[in-house]
């Protein structure tokens, strides 16, 4: 039995998208909880089995494909958005999920990125974020913490980490979101919104290298801590976070800043609704530089903005040539525009 008839039979379960491949990542990789949460996610979805592709570039992260019970491809390094970008053009029908790590997409494959999500490709990027190379071994990576001390920096990286969300913001991404690999709840909604979302929707998601860079976000996941360290956005309400619900971000509109207050108490700052639809990123930006040294670290939605897909405005622009200029023929197109002799 093929796919299609098999999608046609009955509802996918998540044990439809486990594949036979044994799982080589280590004993508590991040990898598994974002893995398990995308094959619970799925079948919610209603997308038969055999439109649904991933596609990976090289990393641990990219062994994704294999462990998804679709159809996917395992590309070149930092590759993976060009190879989702051509599928997506050639079969607009398929539901198509772009798999990458920090090291995969923030250096090699930066360009990459940066144009998939400035041109709004109607495709999901998942950047899995745990802060150094892991399947080489431990070197430092673009999103690694000044100073971090790695095989490839013994006396401390001396670069300044990239910001991934704020990059997706500056290329004016149409849907941006942060998660935790072990909030799953949290994690399953933005996978979640990421499909019901047209256009390219881009998750930075923070998760555990246990190998190289054990506890890179403890204080995000210890109970004893998130509540202070985590600020969970949502649309309309304030920014407040807090064991006791009591501290808020305020907006300094002089320094064009947000910082840490409590409720209640009158200074410098005003208090500010989430907008994930506000079409101005100036907000969402500001939030998506956030970290432990200036607040709480948001998580959720920081942008939600309608616009035309590139798959949509080449088809627009098509129908519209078609039109107003016929058809026209192969020989009319070499023969049209400029000519010279040499």
């Amino acid at each position: 039995m093929n796919l299609q008839e098999e999608s046609e039979r009955a509802p996918l379960t998540r044990k439809d998208l486990i594949t036979d491949q044994a799982v080589r990542w280590c004993p508590g990789c991040g990898d598994y909880a974002i893995l398990a949460q995308m094959q619970k996610v799925m079948p919610e979805l209603g997308i038969p089995r055999e439109n649904i592709v991933f596609v990976s570039g090289i990393g641990c992260s990219s062994r994704f494909p294999y462990y998804m019970n679709t159809y996917g491809f395992h590309t070149i390094h930092g590759r993976a958005p060009a190879v989702a970008t051509g599928l997506k053009l050639a079969r607009p029908e398929l539901s198509v999920w772009v798999v990458t790590g920090d090291g995969d997409s923030l250096s090699i494959g930066g360009n990459h990125l940066i144009h998939t999500l400035r041109r709004n490709h109607d495709v999901n990027v998942l950047l899995f974020n745990n802060k150094v190379y892991g399947l080489t071994k431990g070197q430092f990576s673009p999103t690694s913490d000044a100073g971090m001390k790695t095989k490839s920096s013994p006396n401390g990286s001396v670069a300044r980490p990239f910001q991934a969300l704020s990059l997706a913001l500056g290329a004016e991404a149409t849907f941006v979101a942060r998660a935790v690999d072990t909030e799953a709840n949290h994690l399953q909604e933005m996978i979640r919104r990421m499909a019901h979302h047209k256009g390219t929707a881009f998750l930075e998601i923070y998760q555990n290298c246990p190998v190289f860079f054990d506890g890179a976000y403890q204080p995000l996941k210890d109970r004893q801590t998130k509540a202070d360290e985590l600020l969970v956005l949502e649309q309309g309400k304030p920014l407040v976070y807090g064991r006791d619900a009591d501290r808020v971000m305020k907006l300094n509109s002089r320094k064009l800043n947000l910082y840490p207050s409590r409720l209640g108490v009158k200074d410098d700052g005003v208090e500010v609704l989430h907008d994930e639809h506000n079409p101005d990123p100036t907000l969402a930006t500001l939030l998506s530089r956030l970290g432990p040294s200036e607040g709480p670290t948001p998580i959720g939605v920081m942008r939600d903005v309608d616009e035309p897909t590139f798959e949509e405005a080449t088809i627009t622009q098509k129908e519209a040539l078609l039109r107003d200029q016929g058809p026209g023929t192969l020989e009319e197109l070499l023969d049209a525009g400029d000519r010279w002799e040499v």
